[in-house]
């Protein structure tokens, strides 16, 4: 006799559903570190490139000012951090640097080499 969900190859199928689930939650999943250091060091660069209108004015701002920058600046300042923080605030921006970052631990993973050295150039030997 056979009960039903007991047999071996409805045991088996659900083990390798249940296997196949955690392995793309496994790809998924981020530690304290990514979540709170890695990412938003990634949202930090990303934010500074789509920012960088604001940035240059801020930093020649500075230049121009010297000692009274802290006085003379704060217009610059401002939307400096108007911009920057419109983008840390932005879950859909949070979401592009997670998928990002997601995608070049991926690599990493596979090839063990640093997204850093990978996007180098190799030396010819010509």
């Amino acid at each position: 006799m056979m009960l039903i969900g007991n047999s071996d190859e409805s045991r088996h199928g659900n083990k390798i559903g249940m296997e196949s689930k955690k392995v793309d939650s496994a790809k998924q999943h981020l530690r304290h570190v990514e979540k709170d250091v890695l990412i938003p060091k990634i949202m930090r660069e990303k934010a500074r490139e789509r920012c960088s209108e604001q940035v240059q004015d801020f930093t020649k701002c500075c230049k121009d000012s010297g000692i009274l920058m802290v006085v003379k600046c704060r217009k610059e300042n401002s939307a400096l951090k108007e911009c920057l923080t419109a983008y840390y605030n932005d879950p859909a921006f949070y979401e592009e640097c997670k998928m990002e970052y997601l995608k070049e631990r991926e690599e990493f993973r596979k090839t063990g080499i640093p997204t850093k050295k990978r996007l180098q150039k190799l030396p010819t030997s010509m």
